[in-house]
């Protein structure tokens, strides 16, 4: 089992950051699990059930996954998406704000192993963000591409004074994902 890899994609952030930019903060909406967190930890669907904007909540009932107006208004991230030749589910910018923190807590489902894996890029972050995974810190740098395994024990502390944030994509293992990484 991997518990963490990076993975031989890797961004420009100064492209993501310009999307970034162009968000409304009306477009952010409060992370549905309120008892994982303190602070402010937001999200922006790009892709999502039905493409609804607002719905951040990547239920993996579901398989009607599309692009949100979000998503239309971010060239920059859609150039980024299209190097992930697998299927995309749920895509999302999460946002932990300055003095905030993530809980330790586990999501499920979400391996290698069970065929959908969650991707993060970080957008915009800095050395003060704390990513802890099954109690080992993972320093993760603006641009690149990282596989978590966030069925284990994770949390995050944001030590900085500017927004962590995130890039995530749920991602249907396919063979095109499977050759990222190492062989079995």
């Amino acid at each position: 089992m991997i518990d963490c890899l990076k993975l031989p994609l890797s961004f420009n952030p100064s492209p993501l950051k310009a999307d970034l930019a162009g968000i409304a903060p009306d477009d952010w909406t409060l992370h549905f699990n309120k008892s994982y967190y303190e602070g402010d930890w937001s999200a922006v669907a790009l892709r999502s059930v039905g493409g609804v904007a607002g719905q951040i909540y990547p239920d993996p009932t579901k398989k009607d996954f599309a692009d949100t107006p979000v998503l239309v208004c971010c060239p920059n991230i859609q150039e980024a998406l299209q190097s992930f030749q697998c299927p995309l589910q749920s895509v999302r910018l999460l946002k932990l704000a300055p003095g905030a923190s993530i809980r330790e807590h586990k999501d499920y489902n979400l391996g290698y192993e069970d065929g959908e894996v969650r991707i993060h890029i970080p957008v915009q972050t800095s050395p003060l963000v704390e990513f802890y995974l099954a109690g080992r810190r993972l320093l993760m740098n603006e641009g690149e591409s990282w596989y978590v395994n966030f069925n284990l024990p994770h949390r995050v502390n944001n030590q900085g004074d500017t927004d962590r944030v995130h890039l995530v994509l749920d991602c249907i293992v396919n063979d095109w994902l499977r050759s990222q990484f190492p062989p079995e």
